[in-house]
């Protein structure tokens, strides 16, 4: 998603080499999906799936 949108960008995270990011966002396995610190999944979802969820954190962060 974020090489097709520019309004979308990501991070890859060495979890061996960030022991406090693994911390913070409770990484107990991999891949770990974190979008606007609201949404979290792990493992790799489907592409319908996981557009739902950035859909959810988009919807959220319009809220209020």
């Amino acid at each position: 998603m974020a090489i097709e949108s520019p309004q979308v960008t990501a991070d890859v995270i060495e979890v061996g080499e960030f022991p406090q990011v693994v911390q913070r966002y409770q990484v107990y396995s991999v891949p770990k999906v974190v979008i606007n610190e609201s949404i979290t999944f792990e493992g790799a979802l489907p592409e319908p799936q996981f557009l739902g969820r950035v859909v959810e954190a988009a919807a959220q962060g319009t809220a209020g």
